[in-house]
């Protein structure tokens, strides 16, 4: 039986190094520097019996406040060291230590992936002919270019780092410029080790779990329960079941509408057809909808720009401005990253961060419509 929360000791604040990294005299970025601090921690503190197997660590707010940085990138840091197999997360427990006897104990998903990263990167790099001492492109670039995720893309630079394949230099926040140091190598026995992982990754597997549950608790045609409920059902994260509802949707499986109607059961998932299904629905899709609603929001945030900012000055946050426009945050998200892109805000990260207006938008006629979305194929 797993344990709960109450047999399981939270580690204090207090109990973590009163001396932290100086990130302002180190060109790697902060959540790498975290990573390293927390790993030397958990192998001090193993090796004196201070905290044990199945501890859990502190809040990440309570982490992040001791540490003067973003509640992100003590997350990422987190991730990092969850890859190196020092901490594992539990629906519903936590963030835990790990067996530290025998650290990388991290489960398939986390190897292959990163690890596939790693090989394609190499071969990136080989076939392109970087040049030793120069940049190499941003993980964004390269993980539009390798068709595989820009955190996967991270991780894989980070592990290339620590092989000293390449070298961060950080610019600003936790931007980094990435440099070939040496040239890597490719041998048949890191491709036959690559072809002999699972290809499965966590939303693989819950989603065919997903699946087998949809199938024997449904019909077609039902709602079927919240992501909430969902997550709990399968004992797993919410954002886990996010990923698989959007999987269930691309196979037509289910169909997710916005707001109370949910997602409906479209088709068997055991036995789906592969076909595009007749939109009945006088309602856009999701994705779609989302497309007018930042649009109207960023509409809205350039008149309160114009009306009570001047260059220089500070937005409200994302969650200030989503519960004064009644929509969610990533909705302002995307707003804010087109007023960006526009030249209007800039973001700044870290404790002292949040958004600034560059300069004053243009003024722009006030709309005199609603936004609607209509479904082109149900018209």
């Amino acid at each position: 039986m797993s344990k709960t929360i109450s047999e399981n000791r939270r580690i204090s604040v207090s109990e973590l190094p009163s001396e932290i990294p100086d990130f302002s005299a180190s060109f790697e970025p902060k959540d790498s520097l975290i990573k390293k601090w927390i790993i030397n921690w958990i192998k001090s503190a193993i090796s004196k019996k201070e905290i044990k197997e199945n501890d859990l660590i502190p809040n990440k707010a309570d982490i992040s406040h001791h540490l003067g940085v973003s509640i992100g990138t003590v997350q990422n840091a987190i991730r990092y060291v969850e890859d190196e197999g020092y901490l594992k997360s539990k629906q519903k427990l936590g963030t835990m230590i790990s067996n530290c006897t025998n650290p990388i104990s991290q489960d398939n998903k986390s190897t292959s992936k990163r690890d596939k990263a790693v090989l394609a990167i190499k071969k990136a790099i080989i076939q392109k002919n970087y040049k030793i001492g120069k940049p190499i492109p941003s993980t964004r670039k390269m993980s539009d270019f390798l068709g595989i995720s820009q955190n996967t893309t991270r991780l894989a630079y980070e592990f290339l780092c620590s092989e000293g394949i390449l070298e961060s230099m950080q610019m600003r926040g936790n931007d980094s410029n990435w440099y070939l140091k040496r040239m890597p190598s490719i041998t048949s026995i890191d491709i036959k080790s690559i072809e002999n992982m699972s290809a499965d990754t966590l939303v693989d597997k819950i989603t065919k779990s997903l699946k087998y549950y949809l199938h024997d608790n449904f019909k077609l045609g039902d709602k079927i329960p919240s992501h909430e409920e969902l997550a709990k059902n399968l004992n797993v994260s919410i954002k886990t079941i996010n990923d698989c509802i959007k999987s269930l949707n691309k196979e037509g499986i289910v169909i997710s509408r916005r707001g109370r109607y949910g997602s409906i059961l479209s088709q068997n998932p055991l036995n789906p057809v592969y076909e595009p299904l007749k939109e009945n629905s006088i309602f856009a899709k999701a994705e779609d909808a989302a497309f007018y609603s930042y649009q109207k929001i960023k509409s809205q945030i350039t008149d309160l720009i114009n009306k009570s900012y001047n260059a220089g000055e500070k937005l409200p946050s994302m969650l200030e401005l989503s519960a004064k426009f009644d929509v969610s945050t990533n909705t302002v998200r995307k707003a804010l990253i087109s007023l960006e892109q526009d030249g209007i805000v800039t973001f700044g990260r870290g404790r002292f961060g949040g958004t600034f207006v560059i300069e004053k938008p243009s003024n722009s006629e006030k709309q005199q419509y609603q936004w609607i979305s209509i479904n082109p194929d149900y018209i």
